[in-house]
């Protein structure tokens, strides 16, 4: 039993020594951590936004008059990005937004000066290649294929 404890006691201490110059810090909002050494700061790198092709093909009388459309989303790897895309000769902006950090759901927006709008349900099947459903204001429906 003596010897028990003295291996707990060496075990714990050994711990206490090795960490004891460290710092543990968060290093990004899904809670990964990491070990530091104290006095040295730790290099945490943003995301690289990657761009992602999305192809709308139309999936209604309204939609076949413009034809398939192209759009691009510029994502942040946090769940977000910037959705943009032609139609009709206008450019309409928005965002894509993820449903939860970890849920491949999301729902995709863009607009127009003009009034003319977008919106979009969509699933990522990876993460570069996904698709949806998107419905114009004035009654378009399209299919999206994300990425590929």
């Amino acid at each position: 039993m003596l010897n028990s404890v003295k291996r707990l006691a060496v075990s714990l201490a050994m711990t206490s020594i090795g960490l004891g110059g460290c710092y543990v810090v968060p290093i990004n909002k899904e809670g990964a951590y990491s070990v530091y050494p104290a006095g040295q700061p730790p290099v945490v790198q943003a995301p690289v936004p990657t761009t992602l092709n999305v192809r709308l093909y139309p999936a209604n009388d309204v939609a076949s008059r413009s034809g398939m459309l192209l759009a691009t989303v510029t994502s942040n790897n946090a769940g977000k990005g910037r959705f943009q895309l032609n139609y009709n000769g206008e450019t309409l902006n928005g965002e894509a937004t993820r449903s939860g950090n970890h849920d491949r759901n999301g729902i995709a927006n863009a607009y127009a000066p003009s009034g003319t709008f977008l919106s979009c349900e969509y699933q990522m099947t990876s993460s570069t290649q996904g698709n949806g459903e998107c419905v114009m204001s004035d009654g378009a429906r399209f299919k999206a294929h994300i990425g590929g």
